[in-house]
């Protein structure tokens, strides 16, 4: 099987456009069903909600958690739900995986806790292959994605889109079942 594999010289939201042809590309050419994206503000989730919805598939957008940037706060805007949701897509906000319990006892005891020696180990791939990994489990773990399935995952490096990965799906409590099966973008850098 030969596939294309796209690497951006730099990471950022300047790749978001063509992450967002990529998987265009790989849902009509593989059939993929499940498509989950990283979303801070909504600017992402929606631009692949709109440029998807003529495809047939079952797109999920992952916002960071309320409280991720401080007590009772959340960076997804309101107007970017609204338009998510009328092209069709599902807007996930809960629990990040490697943003738990650990975080908070790390910073307060000085340790280094397994969930973050996971995350740390998934950011050799890239911060953007690491939270696609996190996604994927997050949707799974909410019901919104079937576990065992190939899901095109797609994230970045702080803001917008630089990753497009496919992954076999996994609830966290399986995380030793999910798979990286493929890289079909990411920045070198």
């Amino acid at each position: 099987m030969q596939k294309k594999v796209t690497y951006f010289e730099k990471p950022g939201p300047d790749n978001t456009e063509l992450c967002l042809d990529i998987v265009r590309e790989n849902v009509k050419e593989f059939g993929y069903r499940h498509v989950v994206v990283a979303s801070t503000t909504g600017e992402a989730g929606v631009l692949f909600a709109e440029g998807t919805k003529d495809l047939d598939l079952n797109l999920v957008i992952v916002t960071h958690s309320y409280g991720f940037r401080g007590p009772n706060s959340i960076e997804f805007l309101p107007e970017a739900r609204g338009r998510i949701e009328a092209a069709g897509g599902t807007i996930y906000t809960g629990t990040m995986i490697t943003h738990s319990l650990e975080t908070a006892l790390a910073k307060k005891f000085s340790g280094v806790y397994p969930t973050l020696l996971v995350a740390q180990s998934l950011r050799r791939f890239g911060e953007g292959a690491k939270v696609c990994c996190e996604m994927v489990m997050m949707a799974a773990d909410a019901g919104l994605i079937p576990e065992g399935e190939e899901v095109l995952a797609v994230a970045g490096t702080g803001r917008g889109a630089d990753t497009v990965t496919v992954i076999r799906s996994a609830a966290s409590k399986r995380f030793l079942d999910l798979k990286v099966l493929e890289i079909p973008a990411k920045p070198r850098g």
